[in-house]
């Protein structure tokens, strides 16, 4: 009979903040976005203007959330502030002019301690319990063992200390009726916050409800550079402007948004986005030269569709504000960049030239100088950049001097300097051989054919037609070079199969005619001269001459 008396007073003992904390306490219910229920629990207030924690669970899927206090009045979810998975926790804040929250205790309960399991709306079955366990998760945070069974339906309901400071949210209990209930710490659950990386994070992205946006500037921005790769433009458009909401004197929200209403050619959007940006910014440099970037993305690749305030004129002198006012190599680059889309490649050139010993110091500072040279003719004038450009790699190289080893093959094979191509040629197959091509093979056989590596240009002309068996260019040249090197047999079998891939060209009948009469058969060879010619080949008219003698 005492011991019966004893759980009854555990249980109906009032601890005097009671009636206080239950307006704290709420039931939240989340929806799909066609309205249909998917999950309810519980949850209570950690902020006077509407932050609040709760279960996560309830969150995935959802498009929308309510949440009902102690009154019966409905808040909507306006967005998550942050979410743990693995302890299903979730911060988030309510459309409410005022809420009442509970305070939170600042240090973790202890073994052994008192507790009370405070219900949604219930002021007169509140359980006592015990803390039996106390582990440390998180950041430094508490997980309780507690020696209670949990009524049902409070799971995310607080757990409270004996001055009535919430110490834990209640987990989801492992089976009705258990003797043990868990809660997680309730300073861990206020703590959460959501940071720059939050756009890409896996739980954040299981729910569709709007997630906050970082209270810190630097992290709001990250979250503006992290967005605009991750999210729709529908929901980026929305991450913008929440960051003008939130800052309103950070240029970067006004250059983000600059940057869309370019993309949708709204120019007059865009021109007036970064014109504010400019006012409000404490670089203003930084600001101007963002602009310039702009106007030139413009200039260059929407060039079609003309817009009178801008120009590359308006690109260039942006670029040089920005240097007047903070002299930077980035800005000086641009200039050249810009002139260089102008045509104007001598001053584009001297200023490339200009940044060589300074931070820009690069292979692709090298390689956008000799293209100035390219257009300029000068040819001996391109090759040292080039080869500058490759002396800033070490052997063996690495992937990223792929590009520039290609592009100076080319260079080298349009300077007649094709055993120096081949080289190159040869470095590119070796970092690239899981994504080299016909196209390779056939490039690289065009420079051993001019350096006259007649072995090499045949096994690569060998390659290409492996790669791409139905392209009839390919037997054509195998054919040519077979016959230049009195491989006549072997050409008559490589021109035939040119024959059978295309029917309709004349390639083919025009190798296997020279071939045939190179061998003597000189009346089936003048037979395909004959079919090369009626196919449109001005040569097989030289050749028929020749033969026919």
């Amino acid at each position: 009979m005492t011991a019966l008396l004893l759980i009854a007073a555990a249980v109906t003992a009032q601890p005097s903040w009671t009636k206080k904390a239950t307006k704290s306490v709420f039931t939240l219910k989340t929806f799909a976005a066609d309205g249909t229920l998917i999950g309810s629990t519980n949850g209570f207030f950690t902020g006077e203007q509407g932050e609040a924690v709760s279960s996560f669970s309830p969150f995935k899927g959802a498009s929308s959330a309510v949440v009902i206090d102690a009154q019966g009045k409905e808040m909507p979810v306006l967005c998550i502030l942050g979410a743990n998975d693995t302890y299903d926790v979730a911060k988030f804040r309510v459309d409410a002019k005022k809420t009442v929250p509970l305070p939170i205790a600042g240090t973790a309960a202890t073994e052994g301690a008192q507790v009370w399991l405070l219900p949604y709306r219930d002021t007169k079955q509140v359980p006592q319990g015990e803390v039996r366990k106390t582990e440390t998760v998180g950041s430094g945070h508490a997980y309780y063992t507690i020696a209670m069974t949990m009524p049902d339906g409070t799971t995310s309901c607080p757990l409270l200390n004996e001055a009535g400071e919430a110490v834990g949210l209640m987990q989801q209990p492992y089976s009705q009726g258990d003797s043990l209930s868990y809660a997680v710490s309730a300073l861990f659950a206020d703590s959460l916050r959501v940071s720059g990386l939050s756009i890409n994070d896996a739980a954040l992205r299981s729910t569709n409800i709007k997630k906050d946006l970082p209270t810190d500037l630097d992290q709001a921005v990250l979250s503006l550079y992290v967005g605009q790769a991750s999210l729709d433009s529908a929901q980026f458009i929305q991450l913008i402007n929440d960051f003008i909401s939130r800052f309103p004197n950070s240029p970067e929200g006004y250059t983000y948004r600059a940057q869309t209403a370019l993309l949708d050619m709204n120019f007059d959007a865009a021109a007036r986005d970064m014109e504010r940006a400019i006012s409000v910014a404490d670089k203003k440099d930084e600001a101007h030269f963002n602009y310039s970037r702009l106007i030139y993305q413009k200039e260059v690749y929407m060039s079609q569709t003309p817009y009178q305030p801008w120009s590359l004129d308006k690109a260039l002198s942006e670029a040089q504000e920005a240097g007047r006012l903070n002299p930077q190599a980035i800005y000086r680059h641009q200039e050249a960049t810009i002139l260089y889309a102008q045509k104007k490649y001598a001053e584009s050139a001297d200023i490339y030239a200009s940044l060589f010993d300074g931070e820009l110091r690069s292979a692709e500072l090298f390689y956008e100088a000799s293209r100035c040279k390219a257009a300029l003719r000068d040819t001996v004038g391109q090759i040292a950049l080039m080869d500058s450009c490759m002396a800033m790699f070490n052997q063996p190289y690495l992937k990223e001097a792929a590009p520039y080893l290609l592009a100076r093959a080319q260079l080298l094979m349009d300077a007649n300097q094709n055993r120096k191509a081949v080289a190159d040629l040869n470095e590119y197959e070796k970092l690239m051989v899981a994504t080299v091509n016909d196209r390779f093979y056939y490039l690289r056989f065009q420079a051993e054919l001019g350096g006259r590596l007649f072995q090499q240009a045949l096994a690569d002309i060998d390659r290409a037609i492996q790669m791409n068996p139905q392209y009839d260019l390919y037997y054509a040249e195998k054919a040519s070079l077979q016959v230049r090197v009195g491989l006549f047999d072997e050409a008559i079998a490589t021109a035939t199969e040119c024959v059978k891939t295309a029917p309709d060209h004349s390639d083919g009948y025009l190798f296997l005619g020279i071939a045939q009469c190179q061998k003597g058969l000189k009346a089936e060879g003048l037979k395909n001269l004959q079919k090369a010619r009626e196919l449109g080949d001005s040569q097989a008219d030289t050749l028929i001459e020749k033969y026919s003698k």
